[in-house]
């Protein structure tokens, strides 16, 4: 049975990571198989319609969605076959997600896809990773579209700083002290519509942390707000977890949460668990997208890492998830980025973050305002300088630039002014 490589699976070690020793064998893992839509050209025809602005029809329901652009049961049946070959259990199955999860040891998977696992180590975190590309076998070429969760390197990080205080010299914006603004200030501010978001699901993508109920009371009662109702949704095992620690992932969960509640306090709000990985990451947003009993309206992600540390198929793969979001009229959100025109990379050049440069997500950046009530005195993006942060944007890498870009152009770090020729974030 010949093997092919899979377009865009292609991995490098992470800079500065080191190989520990081969994977255990005996590791017990899942992985993620996402295998193409059926009634593909009339899927793209619907989100051109999208993309060119022009009316798409009515929004398609999760059920209509799965049915016309969710996976052929002959698809599903070749990767089940293509897994009890090699050993690998089927832990769920959805044709609307297109997505199987297997489950297998290292060592079958190794001689499943033809990786070579080892244990590394980067910046005191173990994971397991990968170099190269998967390998399939070339009948289920053009069927499998993307296979993750082999690599278990953290895919991304929460976008949220903590301000402190330098020394004993208060942090200032121009002439005035920094000062904070509560969720309903900001709403006022912005001119935020009175509606209570009632009959509305708000869905959070969160990829570690938590939160605790009598923490959030304690927030919305100071604040005067009753409390939302809030539920957690377990994806690929990974569950509420708080560690009680504000500065890491706890911060982003709480934060998510209490701005959402605050401005739409009747509206649910369904917090989506994951393991940070790039398998639990596209796991939660599809899970999101396709959850027949919550039914979000708008996802919320705050979460992402560079470009350049995401394989092709992992940003195909969550970039064609946005794109079924929008047939069904789900706005996704996606914060872009708390380490400026870097993002984080040390190189030099300029990067942007995904997933918030897709271009079928809606990119929201940071700004520092002065104002009160509902008058903005001034508002400029957001820019603490080298080391405390800056709004994330620039040109992507990866995404071709959309028409509506025509004629843009934008400056890099080093000052020259070019036109886009991919997508501006």
């Amino acid at each position: 049975m010949a093997n092919i490589s899979l377009k865009g699976s292609e991995r490098i070690a992470m800079p500065g990571a080191r190989a520990l020793a081969p994977a255990d064998p005996d590791e017990r893992m899942e992985v993620t198989v996402l295998v193409r839509r059926r009634a593909h050209q009339d899927f793209a025809a619907r989100v051109a319609a999208l993309s060119a602005q022009s009316s798409p029809g009515a929004y398609l329901s999760r059920e209509e969605f799965a049915q016309k652009h969710g996976a052929d049961p002959a698809d599903l049946a070749a990767v089940r076959k293509f897994a009890t070959a090699h050993g690998l259990g089927v832990v769920q199955e959805h044709a609307g997600r297109r997505t199987v999860v297997l489950s297998g040891t290292v060592a079958q998977f190794s001689a499943a896809f033809n990786v070579l696992l080892q244990r590394m180590e980067h910046d005191s975190c173990c994971y397991r990773g990968r170099s190269g590309a998967i390998e399939i076998p070339a009948e289920l070429d053009g069927i499998i579209e993307a296979v993750l969760g082999l690599d278990s390197r953290p895919q991304a990080a929460p976008h949220f700083r903590m301000r402190s205080a330098v020394g004993n010299v208060q942090w200032r914006l121009g002439s005035r002290a920094a000062t904070s603004f509560s969720p309903l200030q900001v709403a006022e501010l912005y001119g935020f519509p009175p509606a209570t978001g009632q009959g509305e699901c708000v869905a959070i993508i969160e990829l570690g942390g938590g939160y605790r109920p009598a923490d959030l009371n304690t927030f919305f009662t100071g604040l005067g707000v009753a409390n939302p109702t809030v539920l957690s949704v377990s994806v690929d095992q990974a569950k509420n977890a708080p560690s009680g620690d504000a500065n890491g992932p706890d911060g982003e969960v709480m934060l998510d949460i209490e701005v959402v509640g605050a401005i739409a306090p009747q509206a649910k709000i369904a917090v989506y668990f994951a393991p940070n990985t790039d398998a639990g990451f596209l796991d939660a947003i599809t899970t999101a997208i396709h959850d027949t009993a919550n039914k979000p309206s708008v996802i919320s992600i705050s979460w992402g890492g560079p470009e350049a540390s995401w394989t092709s198929q992992a940003m195909t793969a969550m970039d064609s998830a946005f794109q079924a979001a929008a047939t069904m009229g789900i706005t996704v959100c996606i914060a872009s980025g708390d380490n400026g025109s870097s993002d984080g990379v040390t190189d030099g050049a300029d990067h942007v973050d995904f997933p918030a440069s897709s271009p079928y997500a809606l990119a929201c950046g940071g700004t520092s305002l002065q104002g009160g009530g509902t008058r903005i005195d001034s508002e400029v993006v957001w820019n603490d300088g080298a080391g405390n942060g800056a709004t994330g944007g620039g040109i992507s890498s990866f995404f071709p630039v959309a028409a509506w870009q025509s004629g843009v152009s934008a400056t890099t770090t080093a000052g020259k002014t070019v036109p886009l020729t991919m997508r501006g974030v």
